[in-house]
């Protein structure tokens, strides 16, 4: 499933929200949202696997060189796949393409899972945010410059997520 990442379609939508139901308790998008963002040239929306078993959200503005990795998840029975470390390649890929330096995310304190991903493949944490998500939990604001390797010894390339908040379940997930 892995290498199976493809741009999200109008009719992926019902797997889109079953995965985000399954693993955001708080903070979730709608159909509606999924439904615009797939429309908006200003926001990427890739998904894995077909039927979609994950997918991220990455969103531009005109004008900046940083794109936000909104949202990425898996679901909790492919997670561990390497399905969130493809989501996460090609979302920076995608992002470099039309024109962005730098990626930033949001992350759940209390999600190591998402955070191990997110170092692993270069990000640096640079803020900590107080009562981010809907119920209170602080965020860790983590930012990668794209085209640079991965950081860290062993390991190289580009790599597996989410930000948004997620269930303790270690599945990937983040906002």
């Amino acid at each position: 499933m892995a290498a199976d990442i493809r741009p999200a379609r109008a009719g992926d939508m019902d797997a889109l929200a079953a995965i985000e139901g399954a693993e955001f308790p708080t903070d979730r998008m709608s159909r509606q949202s999924f439904a615009r963002l797939i429309r908006s040239p200003s926001a990427i929306v890739l998904a894995a696997g077909l039927p979609a078993r994950g997918y991220c959200v990455v969103l531009l503005r005109r004008g900046s060189g940083v794109a936000r990795l909104y949202s990425i998840a898996v679901s909790r029975r492919d997670g561990g796949k390497g399905a969130g470390r493809a989501l996460l390649a090609a979302a920076e890929r995608e992002a470099a393409l039309r024109g962005a330096g730098a990626m930033r995310l949001e992350v759940r304190e209390d999600n190591p899972c998402a955070r191990d991903l997110y170092e692993r493949n270069g990000y640096c944490r640079f803020a900590r945010v107080e009562g981010y998500y809907a119920d209170g939990a602080p965020a860790l604001r983590y930012e990668k410059k794209l085209g640079e390797p991965a950081a860290g010894p062993g390991r190289g390339g580009m790599a597996e997520g989410r930000s948004k908040p997620s269930s303790a379940s270690g599945v990937l997930g983040g906002r």
